[in-house]
């Protein structure tokens, strides 16, 4: 490896870290809060409320089902508006928090959904408020699926910080598109490759890992 694409690896290496991690944050409140929303006005959530739920889970599905490409350039405005440029590793944070966060909503409601409902009875019928019952007992005890429901998804904003790159997103993407795809360069194709799959890795070894630690089951 030459110098200079070891120097280029390593700057777009952590733009591409920088993306992922503040994107990953904002995915993981976001998606959280609404996740916890959903669950609470489902049919068999503590609170089922139909009126918040339907149009909740049709605007979850909907970004869903977007493709991320078209995404893209369809929140461009907003991206400026919040960023004040539709280019560049602060631009493509914008709309891979959009994309990520209602995939990650969807995670935590199933997630929510599969805690023992004998326990969620136990924790009512000694008075606890429906508050209560989520932070104090269905959080905890599905902690292990938001873990991994999370891994997940920080798998999947880490494929979309790569295709960000197509559009100037910056980043490895942007590194193997700009000098291994336009310029027909192999190893700027090749290296941004195995960086990429060895951070989804380690992502996914750590989370699995965390997973089976708070497991109490």
């Amino acid at each position: 490896m030459n110098p200079r694409l070891a120097e280029q690896l390593a700057e777009a290496f952590w733009e591409t870290l920088h993306i992922v991690g503040v994107a990953g944050a904002w995915t993981l409140l976001g998606g959280l809060l609404l996740g916890v929303v959903l669950y609470i006005t489902s049919t068999p959530g503590p609170r089922p409320a139909a009126v918040v739920n339907a149009p909740l889970g049709l605007i979850v599905n909907i970004g869903r089902s977007a493709p991320f490409v078209l995404l893209m350039v369809a929140v461009v405005p907003l991206t400026r508006l919040i960023t004040g440029t539709s280019i560049g590793t602060e631009a493509a944070i914008v709309p891979l928090t959009i994309a990520s966060i209602p995939f990650f909503a969807r995670l935590v409601e199933g997630a929510l959904l599969e805690v023992q409902p004998g326990l969620i009875e136990a924790a009512r019928s000694m008075g606890a408020s429906t508050p209560a019952v989520v932070w104090r007992v269905v959080l905890p005890e599905a902690t292990p699926g938001l873990i991994r429901g999370f891994t997940v998804t920080l798998v999947a904003v880490v494929s979309y910080s790569a295709m960000a790159g197509i559009v100037g997103g910056g980043g490895l993407g942007d590194l193997a598109y700009r000098y291994g795809y336009q310029r027909f360069q192999t190893e700027y194709m090749i290296w941004p490759l195995v960086i990429l799959v060895v951070l989804v890795q380690l992502f996914q070894i750590l989370g699995d890992r965390c997973a089976r630690t708070l497991d109490r089951r």
